[in-house]
């Protein structure tokens, strides 16, 4: 099975998945350079059992909430990276600033966020708490982020 899908493919794959009594999470990210929290925050999301869509922000998305000069690694290839990791059922590129609208397209039945967040903090968190679902906040905190780890490694290296 192909695990890179557009929207469409999303759906009718999701309504399959639900027709065979799989719950369904969703996380999401710009995931700009996988890095170990990233890791443990999608392997934490898919041990809540399902199946784990992973919506990755597109290049003009992170460019919007990141600044100029990010992303650092095209769309297409974050998503084959993500792709590749076995916990990772399905992913789709997203281009809206947040996932509300795909919230409320798929209703997954939990919607993972990192520790950067808070159940408060989420900007999609009404989406899923208004059809019965859950956001649950997963990880390490965040300590591995990609600015961090640009910054420490530089700093290494020039010493």
């Amino acid at each position: 099975m192909k695990k890179i899908l557009d929207r469409e493919e999303l759906k009718r794959q999701v309504e399959a998945w639900r027709a065979s009594d799989e719950k369904i999470t969703l996380a999401n990210g710009c995931f700009d350079l996988l890095h170990v929290g990233h890791i443990r925050y999608l392997r934490a999301a898919k041990q809540l059992g399902g199946r784990l869509v992973v919506a990755v922000n597109s290049d003009d998305s992170v460019r919007a909430l990141k600044g100029k000069g990010r992303p650092l690694m095209p769309e297409e290839e974050r998503a084959e990276i993500l792709a590749a990791l076995s916990d990772v059922d399905a992913v789709i590129i997203f281009s809206e600033r947040d996932v509300r609208a795909l919230v409320r397209e798929i209703r997954p039945d939990i919607h993972a966020k990192g520790t950067n967040y808070t159940t408060e903090s989420v900007p999609e968190r009404k989406p899923p708490t208004e059809c019965g679902r859950r956001v649950k906040i997963l990880g390490h905190p965040k300590n591995h982020t990609p600015t961090e780890t640009y910054r420490t490694r530089l700093e290494q290296r020039r010493s």
